[in-house]
């Protein structure tokens, strides 16, 4: 058809056509943003929703505490081990002492009763005694934080089990919001996609057609876009229920659609040339003869064999001659090419020879 249009209609047309575009952004923008913000007609999930929330403060308070508890334990174990370390060097290097003074000493009587001895040996075992003690307590700390460790496990493990339930409670709950909000972004996009179809089926030729056009592509990106993403699954039912009965949908149009062609062609083509013609529109006509096809029934015909001026299959004139200038012409053209004489309508099989 684009071939039949004068320029400035072609530009009018393109330019209608960016407006479509246009008016179809714009609203998929507005519609963008309001089927974006439906979820937060919900109230947000959270976990403490779905637990016995005293239950679940004791725990937590039972765990932090068995947790500070055992880095203080951790904290005083290494001060311990410190003094342990600290004491056990000190008790090395007194022995070590202690032993070669008594190797090197020259002793004119026993070592068992000279003071100086004693004196060294009650250090000795002081310092032994002191050792014991920090060992005592290193072991008293890491008693300490194994208790500590231990209560904060078990604290966890009972507070771990306690959100178990709750975080299966808060799954079901989340799917039961996600089908709502699935449900009103359907409650949206569905009258627009109606409205749509409605639209394409009545008014897409319309004076208004641009609008038309526009809220038809608006619909169907809604629908594709914003709404077939958040379908919910439930092992692909839904998505392969929505795509059989879209197809159906689609399917059946088209049948009954071709049906309905088919039963306008027949009935067309056992109409009178003339009314026949007088029910084509011009620019409909020329588009299909620019196709190489016949503007009556559609079938190809070799338009460029002079000696074929009627359709072969429906009987058709595609071909006359001036009355003026008895030039052979095209029998939908309005003047003549040759003398620009205007043409008058063929009326039967004569009309179409000279």
């Amino acid at each position: 058809m684009a071939k039949s249009l004068r320029l400035s209609e072609k530009w009018f047309r393109r330019g209608l056509w960016l407006v479509a575009v246009v008016f179809a952004s714009f609203l998929i923008g507005l519609g963008g943003t309001l089927v974006g913000d439906l979820p937060r007609v919900e109230a947000p999930l959270q976990l403490d929703d779905f637990l016995d929330r005293p239950a679940a403060l004791a725990l937590r308070t039972e765990v932090e505490s068995s947790e500070g508890a055992e880095r203080r334990a951790q904290a005083a174990l290494e001060q311990a081990r410190l003094q342990r370390s600290k004491a056990r060097s000190e008790s090395q290097t007194a022995r070590e002492s202690f032993d070669n003074w008594i190797a090197t000493r020259s002793a004119t009587q026993q070592s068992e009763h000279n003071p100086e001895v004693v004196q060294r040996t009650q250090a000795l075992d002081a310092l032994k005694a002191r050792e014991r003690e920090t060992q005592q307590a290193v072991e008293a700390q890491q008693q300490a934080a194994l208790d500590a460790r231990q209560a904060a496990d078990a604290a966890r493990q009972r507070l771990e089990q306690l959100e178990a339930g709750g975080y299966e409670r808060m799954r079901v709950a989340q799917r039961k919001v996600e089908l709502r909000v699935f449900l009103y972004r359907l409650a949206l996009t569905l009258p627009l996609l109606v409205a749509a179809g409605w639209l394409f089926a009545k008014k897409r030729q319309s004076t208004w057609w641009p609008f038309v056009w526009g809220f038809i592509f608006f619909a169907v990106f809604v629908f594709f876009v914003e709404l077939v993403p958040y379908l919910p699954s439930y092992g692909g039912y839904v998505r392969y229920a929505v795509g059989i009965v879209a197809t159906v949908l689609v399917g059946r149009y088209a049948i009954l659609a071709l049906n309905r062609y088919l039963e306008r062609q027949r009935q067309a083509e056992a109409l009178p040339d003339a009314q026949r013609r007088e029910e084509l529109s011009y620019d409909v006509a020329l588009a299909r003869l620019s196709k190489g096809v016949c503007p009556g029934c559609e079938r190809p015909v070799d338009l460029k064999n002079e000696a074929i001026d009627f359709c072969p299959h429906c009987g058709i004139c595609l071909f006359d001659r001036c009355g003026n200038c008895r030039t052979r012409k095209s029998a939908f053209a309005r003047f003549c090419h040759a003398c620009g004489t205007g043409s008058t309508p063929a009326v039967g099989p004569a009309a179409g020879r000279s």
